[in-house]
């Protein structure tokens, strides 16, 4: 009966990893609802990161006000990281707080990840990258002020390293074309 179970268990499993491969999904059990919750979810993380940036950028009233927007001249990183900022951490933000460089770097990166999640291309560098930038801003304010040390910015770091690992940008997004791109097929990690 063992050896019956294990010989049943290795075919479901070869067998659904071959429908997988032969679709290309490189997605492995979770089925079709599975990979529309997790590209909703590389959605909804995307816009939260393209939003910050065009609110900062354009002040449209939301977390930035238009006399603040970083086209009227306004620091997207000197508000927060000078009054924001707390725990160890403190001093070292505060001293990059409105430096052109951070201002930059900040609004690139959310760019650049928001583009990304919505596209779903790129996953692993956006993965990455958004991982670094929610744990920075995790680190800019410790504690959190609900727990000894979890909150969303963690939480949200390894969703997205998940998103980047089962592939999310396939589903509702442009990722098996940007892995068939010469490119990425040289350089997997661009995936």
């Amino acid at each position: 009966m063992e050896t019956m179970t294990a010989t049943i268990e290795r075919t479901t499993a070869t067998t659904n990893t071959g429908r997988d491969a032969a679709r290309g999904t490189g997605h492995v059990g979770g089925g079709r609802a599975a990979r529309y919750v997790f590209a909703a979810v590389r959605i909804a993380l995307g816009w939260t990161f393209l939003w910050a940036f065009l609110d900062k950028t354009f002040g449209l009233g939301f977390a930035t006000e238009a006399k603040d927007a970083w086209l009227n001249g306004g620091s997207p990183t000197r508000g927060f990281l000078t009054f924001g900022a707390a725990g160890p951490f403190q001093g070292l933000y505060q001293d990059i707080a409105g430096a052109a460089w951070a201002d930059w770097l900040f609004m690139a990166g959310l760019a650049g990840i928001g583009v990304a999640l919505l596209l779903g291309i790129g996953m692993r560098v956006a993965a990455v990258a958004g991982g670094l930038l929610y744990v920075l801003m995790w680190t800019a304010v410790l504690p959190p002020e609900n727990n000894p040390f979890m909150d969303e910015h963690l939480i949200n770091a390894a969703v997205l390293a998940g998103l980047a690992l089962v592939n999310a940008g396939d589903t509702l997004g442009l990722g098996r074309a940007w892995a068939a791109l010469p490119l990425v097929r040289r350089l997997p990690w661009l995936r």
